[in-house]
Formats: structure tokens, sequence, C-alpha cells
């Protein structure tokens, strides 16, 4: 994965402060926050699907982003090899409010994002069972009586493989949003905190959790 920075004209907005360029801390965030939201071009309009989308690697062995849509969804009826898309993945977030500092100053929002941004190979029938059967493993671990892709009837398997279309998009560009209040000073970085653990609310305790260790 590279974190290119020439081809797109329109990056997000980053301070210097938020950018993370740290790829395995980007990587590991993908990976547990894989519910996405996939945007691209549909007859000149920007069109969003909000898909689990996750992170693997392809014959080369460079890092890819796999999923799929129904093949009834006009994104994915548009959807053609080559295509540019636009992946966001969001995690915890959070109201920050001003009286928690130590100086009059406006509240904000703490928040993480990852954008990526690649080119779309649109997956063969073989392709997309083993994109499948690989994402069913991975969330089944939690079930006491894991599911298997090859449990159901291959009459069923065939007809619901029809009506999807899996792709992969390559990773050709990375960005890392960690919006954690790394602009405060100390003291007030502190009691943001110390005021977000106190809240019922369990965004807000894991913003606490991220800001103590986000650099």
């Amino acid at each position: 994965m590279t974190l290119s920075l020439s081809k797109y004209s329109h990056p997000m907005f980053i301070p210097a402060y938020y950018r993370n360029t740290d790829l395995k801390e980007i990587e590991s965030f993908i990976k547990n926050y894989s519910f996405a939201t996939l945007l691209t071009n549909v007859n000149d309009e920007p069109f969003a699907s909000h898909i689990p989308v996750e992170l693997g690697t392809n014959k080369e062995q460079l890092n890819i982003l796999s999923g799929h849509l129904s093949a009834a969804n006009p994104q994915a009826k548009n959807l053609k090899n080559g295509d540019r898309a636009l992946i966001i993945f969001q995690g915890p977030h959070t109201y920050i409010s001003s009286s928690w500092y130590n100086h009059i100053n406006v509240p904000t929002w703490n928040y993480i994002a990852v954008h990526v941004y690649g080119k779309v190979k649109i997956l063969t029938e073989p392709e997309l069972r083993s994109r499948l059967e690989e994402m069913v493993t991975k969330y089944e671990v939690v079930s006491k009586k894991p599911f298997q892709i090859s449990d159901l009837p291959s009459e069923m398997m065939d007809k619901y493989l029809k009506g999807i279309i899996g792709f992969d998009i390559s990773m050709d560009r990375v960005e890392g949003k960690w919006k954690m209040s790394q602009n405060r000073d100390a003291e007030d970085h502190a009691n943001i905190i110390r005021e977000l653990e106190q809240l019922d609310d369990l965004n807000a305790r894991l913003v606490a959790d991220i800001m103590k260790t986000a650099k």
C-alpha cells in the first residue's frame, strides 16, 4: 500500500496534526471498521452504497479492498473494469464541548476517517465465491455453530451468485484522518478524555481510549 498524492486533485482535507500515515494502523482500522461507503459515478452523478468491504491481497500480493453489490443496484449495473472509486471508512466519533477547555473556544467533533482511492476490477464467479467464503469465515468466528458457504445447497448458492456483482478495488491512494484533539494543550487534552469517560456513551468512551494513544 502506498500513499500516492499526485493522482487526485481533490483529497480529503487533513490538517497536518490530524494526518495519519501509519499504514499498519490504517490497515488495522479498516479491518475493525469494515462497513464502508462505496462512491462512484452513475450517469455523471455521485452514487453511494453502504456495504461491508474487506481488506485482502490479490495474486500479485498487493493490498486490495473487496466487496459486492446487489445486481439490481444502479451502482452495480454501471460498474466497469477500470472505473475509479472512493471507499470511505469511519470509526468512533463524538461531540467535544468547548466547556471542557481552559479557554473560550468553539465546540467541535472528534472522529476517525480513512479514504481509499483506486480502480475497480469486476470479479469472476469463482473469485466472488472465494471472497464470500473469506468474509463469512471472518465474521462467523463469534457464532456457536459457525455457518459456512458450503452449507448452502448448490442451487441456492448458484442463484445467489448470479444476483450480486463482486469487485476488487486497488489501493492507489490512502488517506487517514485521526481528529483526536491533537491540537489541544496537555491540560485540555487530559480534561477532554476525563469528560468523555464520564459519559454514558460507547462512542465517547472509544474516542477517549483512542485519544490516549493518538499521536
